[in-house]
């Protein structure tokens, strides 16, 4: 890889997006339960992940001393709480369907503390770097390909491209800061990647069978949707699959989230916000600009 080409996006503030949420049906990925509930347990942990995010910059923020630096994570703070709100309104849809968002959200508190406590702040800015990794990648592999959510509801597509285009404009603002100031030992970040992979997966496949329980399927029922769905996911042609190599890019020595390219459409979503001021219309074009 070669490490003097950089691709970079000037992270950009955006506010009171409407994405009409409270419109989407209940299993708004094509009717399909496991897509939609997989999905919906992602997003239940973006609020109070971003927070999380948020207060592992700030650890270091101090001793920032570079302006430009600075600047990257006030933006950075700022997109990341402009997440947690969105999310937390797709949140309060699935509260309104019976799911046990309360129930999840209050063990992701205490995980959460739990990490800022008893952990290192080193340990923690690499959590945050490995994440932005990992989602940034989410981003490309869900885009990058049109058939990818070609059954997913416009609105619910319309906030993931959102907040993909965001997590690619900002990928690189926490691992900038691990190591400009950070001090992380390369073994922690590596390893941070790994168990930051497992964590979050796990976690969404836990969430999601127990949504699926709550929307009344049996144990059975779940095991057959987990077995139909599953391969979507993580099979050998599997959407997350696909990004395997830019995964294991993490593991090189010098390697920094900036020798990944932007999506390719990246600026037809810019470009139709700022034609439209419609981000569901953004999104819609963003998407049908995929392969």
């Amino acid at each position: 890889m070669n490490a003097l080409v950089k691709y970079q996006a000037e992270p950009v503030v955006r506010t009171q997006l409407n994405f009409k949420l409270d419109e989407i049906p209940r299993f708004w990925f094509g009717g399909d339960p496991f897509k939609t509930r997989m999905f919906d347990a992602l997003s239940l942990t973006f609020p109070d992940g971003e927070r999380y995010f948020i207060e592992c910059v700030r650890l270091f923020r101090n001793q920032i001393s570079d302006p430009e630096l600075q600047q990257r994570v006030a933006d950075f703070i700022r997109q990341e709480a402009q997440h947690g709100i969105a999310h937390d309104k797709m949140n309060e849809e699935m509260k309104k369907q019976g799911m046990p968002v309360d129930q999840f959200i209050q063990f992701l508190n205490r995980l959460f503390k739990s990490e800022l406590k008893n952990r290192s702040p080193q340990y923690n800015i690499a959590m945050t770097a490995a994440a932005e990794h990992l989602t940034a990648l989410m981003a490309e592999t869900f885009y990058s390909r049109k058939e990818t959510l070609a059954d997913a509801h416009p609105y619910v597509r319309a906030l993931f491209a959102w907040h993909s285009i965001e997590e690619m404009e900002h990928r690189d603002v926490a691992f900038d800061v691990m190591q400009q100031v950070g001090e992380v030992p390369e073994s922690l970040r590596k390893f941070t990647l790994a168990l930051t992979t497992v964590a979050m997966f796990g976690f969404t496949f836990y969430r999601a069978n127990v949504m699926l329980s709550y929307d009344g399927f049996s144990r059975l029922d779940r095991i057959k949707l987990a077995a139909q769905g599953l391969p979507w996911f993580f099979g050998k042609h599997g959407v997350m699959t696909r990004m395997k190599k830019q995964y294991f890019d993490w593991y090189k020595q010098g390697f920094h989230p900036s020798q990944h390219p932007i999506i390719a459409q990246y600026q037809v979503w810019i470009d139709t916000l700022e034609q439209t001021n419609d981000p569901i219309l953004a999104g819609e074009a963003f998407w049908q600009a995929g392969q």
